[in-house]
């Protein structure tokens, strides 16, 4: 047989064409509810961006929505890497969002929003009638332990509704199905800012952390008493550090409204502060790395720190109760009070308590996304989706719906109300000038909630 030449053989195969992006688009409208949806978004979308042979570049976009909690640049600085960078996160209002939402071709979209702004977007993408519209996540950034049904019936239309834990996601369904609404939605995960290395006590080392939270509790006199009794620990264990977590600088804001600072608190409490007593701000895992006992209210903190095995106290100072939200914690075996911690008291977690939590300290962590993320990828393959269906509508919420989407300059169907400011071409002066006045305007809201409101409360009191 004579041998092939080149014109024999057989012509070589062209490389298959790159997959196109997959675009995401994150919609978050506080520094936690970003961190928790940039989060989200990279854990759903892992498998595409892999290295196999189907692995398609993964695009995101960071859009904060305009309002009180609009994080500042230090804050999204502070949240910890999530992939995104924050010089390329631009703040929307709601109508500008489904515009881009419209223009962009987003695939896959994450509302980190509180339940209202969830139902509001939901409505807007389904009165859009887009011929391929995005897959429609959410969730919540940590324990649910109020306005459970609220919460969850305004996130209802989603094509899926992550519950941080087995505990959650039962009683998610269980409200979903008590109504007569589909709760193939719910789909469980498990906390989302949960990481770094499990505890380790060092010689010589040892730290006290209270995790302040911004609206927990909520009165003058019960945040100073928290105060002075940690500040009392301090001087009662003078070789001990003592570190007091914040969430933010005064004129803040966060997912919550803080109106009373305890850093000005701190200022004003009689006898100063002991000099192993400290504020400390920053990403709450950098300082659970040197953490030897979290105390908390109510905290998520709590979790994050059972979830690396520290050890973790909820106070019971001011009562369990729903208003404080330490009744989440009642059979976990860590309510205490700082009278046993003065004495040396450490809680130990019920284990089985813990389990149920979506804590995963038993190693878990890693394969906690993997429902949720096949759960995704099945309804991107899918082709066109059906339309978005809300449980509320007009007709079965006519007296709540339409005030919920005028918040956000939506009519009853969902369609911007006439007026609604469309987005302006970027370098026009006109709306230059807009965005000048706009942030001048929140800080002036800011300065009104933090510094004014409380004054005149105050005075109200009188």
């Amino acid at each position: 047989m004579p041998p092939r030449t080149s014109q024999d053989a057989e012509p070589a195969e062209s490389p298959a064409a790159p997959r196109p992006a997959l675009r995401v688009a994150v919609l978050a409208d506080s520094d936690t509810r970003w961190k928790w949806g940039a989060l989200t978004a990279r854990r759903l979308t892992a498998e595409a961006a892999g290295d196999g042979q189907d692995a398609r570049p993964v695009e995101v976009s960071g859009l904060l929505l305009r309002g009180r909690a609009t994080p500042t640049p230090r804050q999204l600085a502070e949240v910890g890497e999530v992939g995104i960078d924050a010089g390329r996160v631009r703040e929307v209002t709601a109508v500008e969002f489904l515009h881009t939402v419209r223009d962009e071709g987003f695939d896959l979209v994450v509302l980190a929003l509180v339940g209202g702004g969830v139902q509001a977007m939901l409505h807007g993408i389904a009165a859009l009638n887009l011929p391929h519209r995005p897959v429609v996540v959410t969730g919540y950034v940590g324990v649910v332990y109020e306005k459970l049904a609220d919460g969850l019936l305004l996130r209802h239309g989603a094509d899926v509704v992550l519950a941080n834990s087995a505990h959650d996601a039962e009683r998610f369904r269980t409200v979903y199905e008590g109504v007569g609404a589909d709760a193939s939605a719910v789909t469980e995960a498990a906390l989302p800012f949960l990481g770094g290395a499990p505890y380790s006590p060092e010689e010589g080392r040892d730290t006290v952390v209270f995790a302040a939270q911004p609206s927990v509790p909520a009165s003058r006199a019960d945040r100073t008493y928290l105060l002075r009794r940690l500040v009392e620990h301090a001087r009662l264990h003078p070789r001990r550090e003592v570190l007091l977590k914040l969430r933010s600088k005064p004129g803040e804001h966060t997912t919550h409204i803080e109106e009373l600072p305890y850093q000005r608190l701190a200022q004003r409490l009689p006898g100063g502060l002991p000099p192993n007593f400290r504020l400390v701000y920053g990403h709450m895992g950098e300082v659970l790395d040197r953490t030897d006992l979290l105390v908390t209210v109510s905290s998520t903190a709590a979790l994050e720190s059972l979830h690396r095995r520290i050890p973790t106290a909820i106070l019971t100072d001011l009562g369990v109760r729903e208003t404080l939200g330490n009744h989440h914690f009642v059979g976990s075996g860590l309510l205490t009070s700082w009278d046993r911690l003065d004495g040396g008291t450490r809680p130990r977690p019920d284990t089985e308590w813990v389990a149920g939590q979506g804590v995963a300290a038993d190693g878990s962590y890693g394969t906690a996304y993997d429902t949720a993320r096949a759960k995704v990828t099945a309804l991107l393959d899918a082709g066109r989706l059906p339309p978005l269906a809300p449980y509320y509508t007009p007709a079965t919420a006519p007296g709540y719906l339409p005030g919920i989407l005028g918040r956000h300059h939506l009519a009853p169907d969902g369609t911007p109300l006439p007026g609604a400011a469309a987005p302006q071409e970027p370098g026009r002066v006109r709306g230059a000038v807009r965005e000048t006045v706009r942030n001048a305007a929140r800080g002036a809201y800011r300065h009104g909630v933090q510094r004014v409101a409380p004054v005149i409360r105050r005075m109200g009191d009188l």
